[in-house]
C-alpha cells in the first residue's frame, strides 16, 4: 500500500498521520483500521457519512479488536438473553454503543442494512447511545452484526446484566470524584490566598511568601484543569469540530480564560492569578450539573420504571383465577390470556392454540401460530380463544414503555422531532450570543485600557449565561406532569402528549365501555330459555372477549347459575371468530354459537326486541333463541363530568349500538349535542377526520377496542380501561375508568403545564438580563457568576417542580 511522508490528517477520524502513513483513493488515514473502515464504505456506496459534517466524523480504528471477542454470542443460549423478539423472519436486539457522538454516526448506524444484507432496520437512540437493529436471523446472526460493528469502529458494549444500571454507577463515581477534587483544590487555594486577600492584592514586602503562595496555588489547580474540567472541555471541542456550539462551550472558553491568565501572572509574578476563581467555576459547575442530573434520573427513573399501565392480566391460581396487575407478575405465574389481549411478559404456551399478532412490535400485522411448548414474546397480541401461559422472564416495564412509544404506532413523530429541532437551534442562537456579548464588553474595556477589567468581564459573561428555561423547562414540567398525573391513574404516553392534550378544542366520546360501567348493567333476557349446557357454552363463548358486553354476560350467567370462574365449566372452543362491531362466533362442543347483532346471526330473528337497552342476540347453530337486553349504568361522575365541559367544548358521542338509550343521553348530554348511532370502527374515523378538517383539534375517548382506528386518527387519543388487559399502541394516554370523571381536571392540569413554562421562561431571560448587565461591567467575579449559573439551572427546576406540585395539588390531584 502506498505511503507518504507529508504531515496529513485521517480522512476517517480525523487524527494527525504519522509521517509514514497509509493513502487510498488519494485520501490519507492514520492506520490499518481507518483504512478498512473507508473501504467498507466506498464498497456499499456510503461515503456520505463524510461529507454530512464536512469534517472527518470516525473513530480511530487503531485500537484492535481480537477476531474471537464476540465468538460467545455463537452460543445460542448466552445470545438469547440479549434479544427482545424472534421469529423465523427477524430479531430484535439493542446494543450500547458508546463512541457515537455526531450525526454522521446516526447516519451511518442507521445505514448497516447497506453494509450487511441480514440487517432489516436500525435506529439509533443518541442520547442513550444505543441502537436497536432488526436482523434476518436466516442471513445473519447477532455475532456477525457484532463484528461489524467493531470494523466500523463502533464497538458494542455487552453486558448480560443491567449496562444502563452500570453505566449510571460509573458516571456518578466519577463525577463525584471530579467534584472532590475541585472542591479540595479550591477550599485549599482560598485558604493560601488569605494572605493575598488581606493584603488587599500587594505582598510586595514578602515576595518569597508570595512566590510559595501562588506555585501552591498552581499546584494544586492542575488537577482541576486538566482532570475536574475535562468534560467541558471534551463537550466543547466535540461541538466546534462538528461546527455546532453547545452551551460547554463559553464555559470552557471561560475556564481556559482563566486559567491561561493566572498562569501568565504567576510565571512573570505580575499578579497573584485567579486559581481560586478558575476551581470555584468548576467546583460549583460541577456541583450544578451534580444536581440537575440527579433531579433528572429521578424523575426520568419513576416515569420509566414506577409508573404502570392499568394493565392487569387473569392469574390462574389452585382454587381461583385472579386479576393481578402486570408489573406484579412472577416467573412461573400461570396466565391466562383472552381475545384480543397483549402478552405482558415473555411467556411459554402449555394450553390451547396461539393465534399472535407481532404488529405492536414488528409492524407486521401477520398472525402466527403458536402451539404448546412454544415461547410467545412480550408485546404480542392474542387473536383467538382463551390461551394458557407460563411466565419465563419478568415484565420489564420499560420495554412496554419503548413499545408504546413506536414512532410506526405513533401520530406524534414528527411534531416530537420538530420540537427537538427548535431547542437545538434555540441553544445555538443562544451561544452564538453569548459570545458576541463577552466579545464586545472585553473589546470595550481593552480600548478603555482596563485589561483587568477586561477578562473579569469575559469570564463573567462567559460563565453566567445560562438558556436553562429552553433546555429544562419544559423536560422538568411536563416529567413532573406526568408523575402527577400516574399517581392519579392517568398514564400518558410521552411530554408531547401533555402539551397536545393542553390545546384540543373537541371531545369526542365513545358509548359501551367508555361513559358505561362494564361491570354493572341490568341484564334481561327475552326468548327460548337455553338449557344448562347451552347456557355453559354461550357463557365460554362470551368468555373469549374482552369486549365490555361480552363481559356482562359472563357476569350475568354466573351468578345466575352461582358460579364463579373458578368453577366454570371449560369446554373446547374450536373456530373462534370475533368481528368487531358485530359479533362472536364458535364451535364448541359440536354447536355453532353466536353472539352479536341481530345482523350477525346466521338467520333472520322473529323474535321483536324492545326499544330499552342494547341488544345481544344469541344463536346456536342456525335457530336464533332470543337476546339479552342490557341495561347499561353510566360512570360514577358522568352528569358533572359533562357539565363542566359543555361550556368549554363542543361535544359529541359516537355509539356503534341502535338509538336506544337515546332519551338517556339527551338527558345527561343535552339535545344539542350531536349523538350518532349505528356507528362502524371505520365510520367513527371518519367523523374523527371530518372534525379535523374543520380545524378542530380532537380529544377521542374509547375503550381501545374497536375504536382503535378513531384513537389513532384523533389528536389525543384516550382509552379508557377497567383493569383488563387491552393495552392497544392507538391511544396516547390510558385512563383508569374510576377516575373517568376528572377528566376535565386532567386537561386543566395540563394547561397549567404551558403557564408553567412561560413563567420559567420569564425567570431565566429576567437571570439572563441582571446578570449580564453586572458581567459586562467587570463587577461580577467569576467565581460568583460560576455560583450563580447553577443556582439559575436548579432555581428553574424548583419552580417548574414546585409549580407543577402546587397545580396538581390545586386541582385536588395531590
Amino acid at each position: 500500500m502506498p505511503t507518504t511522508t507529508l504531515k496529513q490528517t485521517c480522512y476517517h477520524c480525523g487524527e494527525e498521520c504519522a509521517e509514514n502513513h497509509l493513502v487510498a483513493d488519494d485520501k490519507h488515514f492514520c492506520c490499518d483500521g481507518c483504512q478498512t473502515v473507508y473501504q467498507i464504505l466506498n464498497q456499499n456506496n456510503l461515503c456520505n457519512y463524510y461529507t454530512l459534517d464536512q469534517v472527518a466524523p470516525g473513530i480511530s480504528g487503531k485500537q484492535k479488536v481480537a477476531p474471537e471477542k464476540f465468538a460467545y454470542l455463537d452460543n445460542p443460549d448466552i445470545a438469547q438473553k440479549l434479544v427482545r423478539f424472534s421469529d423465523a423472519n427477524q430479531t430484535h436486539i439493542t446494543l450500547h454503543i458508546p463512541h457515537i457522538h455526531c450525526s454522521s454516526c446516526v447516519w451511518l448506524l442507521e445505514n448497516l442494512h447497506r453494509i450487511e444484507v441480514g440487517v432489516l432496520d436500525s435506529e439509533v437512540n443518541f442520547p442513550k447511545k444505543e441502537i436497536k437493529i432488526i436482523f434476518d436471523p436466516q442471513k445473519t446472526n447477532l455475532r456477525r452484526i457484532a463484528d461489524l460493528l467493531a470494523a466500523i469502529g463502533y464497538e458494542p458494549h455487552i453486558s448480560l446484566s443491567d449496562i444502563a444500571e452500570q453505566q449510571n454507577k460509573t458516571t456518578n463515581r466519577s463525577h463525584l470524584y471530579k467534584i472532590g477534587i475541585a472542591g479540595f483544590a479550591f477550599a485549599n487555594i482560598m485558604l493560601l490566598s488569605l494572605p493575598e486577600y488581606l493584603s488587599w492584592g500587594n505582598l510586595a514586602d514578602t515576595p518569597q511568601l508570595a512566590k510559595i503562595f501562588s506555585t501552591l496555588n498552581l499546584l494544586l489547580a492542575l488537577p482541576v484543569f486538566f482532570y475536574s474540567a475535562s468534560e467541558f472541555f471534551v463537550a466543547a471541542y466535540q461541538s466546534i469540530r462538528y461546527r455546532y456550539l453547545n452551551i460547554d462551550a463559553p464555559i470552557a472558553l471561560a475556564i481556559l480564560v482563566t486559567f491561561g491568565r493566572s498562569l501568565y501572572e504567576i510565571i512573570t509574578q505580575t499578579g497573584a492569578g485567579y486559581m481560586d476563581s478558575m476551581t470555584g467555576i468548576v467546583f460549583f459547575m460541577l456541583i450544578g450539573r451534580y444536581f440537575q442530573r440527579k433531579t433528572y434520573d429521578s424523575l426520568s427513573f419513576e416515569r420509566d420504571y414506577k409508573s404502570y399501565f392499568p394493565v392487569a392480566v387473569t392469574v390462574k391460581r389452585p382454587s381461583s383465577e385472579i386479576q393481578v396487575p402486570v408489573t406484579q407478575l412472577k416467573v412461573g405465574d400461570k396466565i391466562i390470556l383472552h381475545n384480543n389481549e397483549l402478552v405482558p411478559a415473555d411467556a411459554l404456551l402449555y394450553k390451547g392454540i396461539g393465534q399472535i399478532d407481532y404488529s405492536f412490535v414488528t409492524g407486521e400485522a401477520v398472525i402466527i401460530e403458536k402451539k404448546a411448548g412454544e415461547l410467545i414474546y412480550a408485546g404480542g397480541k392474542h387473536t383467538g380463544s382463551i390461551i394458557e401461559l407460563e411466565v419465563v422472564k419478568e415484565v420489564s416495564q420499560s420495554y412496554l414503555t419503548q413499545l408504546w412509544n413506536n414512532p410506526n404506532l405513533s401520530h406524534n413523530t414528527q411534531q416530537h422531532q420538530a420540537e427537538q429541532t427548535f431547542v437545538e437551534q434555540i441553544n445555538r442562537y443562544f451561544t452564538l450570543s453569548i459570545f458576541s456579548i463577552a466579545a464586545l464588553s472585553t473589546a470595550y474595556w481593552l480600548s478603555m485600557g482596563n485589561p483587568h477589567r477586561a477578562i473579569a468581564a469575559l469570564t463573567a459573561v462567559l460563565i453566567i449565561a445560562c438558556p436553562c428555561a429552553l433546555l429544562l423547562s419544559a423536560t422538568f414540567t411536563y416529567g413532573n406532569m406526568l408523575r402527577w398525573l400516574g399517581r392519579n391513574k392517568f398514564y400518558v404516553k410521552n411530554n408531547a402528549i401533555i402539551e397536545k392534550l393542553a390545546g384540543i378544542n373537541t371531545i369526542v366520546f365513545d358509548k359501551t365501555g367508555t361513559i358505561t360501567q362494564a361491570n354493572a348493567a341490568q341484564i334481561i333476557y327475552t326468548g327460548v330459555e337455553p338449557n344448562a349446557t347451552e347456557q355453559q357454552k354461550i357463557e365460554t363463548l362470551a368468555a373469549q372477549s374482552t369486549h365490555p358486553l361480552s363481559r356482562q354476560i359472563v357476569q350475568y350467567l354466573q351468578q345466575k347459575n352461582n358460579k364463579n370462574t373458578a368453577k366454570a365449566s371449560k369446554f373446547v372452543v374450536q373456530n373462534y371468530e370475533e368481528i368487531l362491531g358485530k359479533g362472536l362466533k364458535a364451535n364448541i362442543e359440536g354447536d355453532t354459537i353466536y353472539l352479536g347483532s341481530a345482523q350477525f346471526m346466521p338467520t333472520q330473528s322473529n323474535i321483536e326486541a324492545n326499544t330499552n337497552g342494547t341488544h345481544v342476540f344469541v344463536a346456536i347453530n342456525n335457530e336464533v333463541l332470543g337476546y339479552y337486553s342490557i341495561a347499561n349504568q353510566y360512570r360514577h361522575g358522568l352528569s358533572t363530568l359533562i357539565a363542566n365541559l359543555k361550556p368549554q367544548y363542543p361535544l359529541y358521542l359516537l355509539s356503534g349500538d341502535k338509538d336506544t338509550e337515546k332519551t338517556n343521553l339527551q338527558t345527561l348530554f343535552g339535545t344539542n349535542t350531536p349523538l350518532l348511532f349505528n356507528q362502524k370502527p371505520d365510520e367513527k374515523l371518519q367523523f374523527i377526520a371530518q372534525l379535523q378538517q374543520q380545524g378542530k383539534q380532537v380529544l377521542m375517548l374509547g375503550d381501545g377496542l374497536n375504536d382503535a382506528g378513531a384513537l389513532l386518527q384523533s389528536d389525543v387519543g384516550i382509552a379508557v380501561s377497567d383493569n383488563i388487559n387491552n393495552f392497544s399502541p392507538a391511544c396516547d394516554a390510558i385512563l383508569d375508568g374510576q377516575h373517568f370523571d376528572r377528566l376535565g381536571q386532567f386537561i386543566r392540569f395540563a394547561r397549567s403545564g404551558r403557564t408553567i413554562i412561560r413563567g420559567s421562561f420569564a425567570i431565566s431571560v429576567l437571570y439572563n438580563i441582571v446578570g449580564l448587565s453586572f458581567a459586562v461591567q467587570g463587577t461580577l467575579q467569576p467565581v460568583i457568576a460560576a455560583i450563580l449559573m447553577p443556582l439559575s439551572s436548579i432555581s428553574i427546576v424548583l419552580f417548574t417542580t414546585l409549580a407543577s406540585t402546587w397545580a396538581a395539588k390545586r386541582l385536588d390531584l395531590g
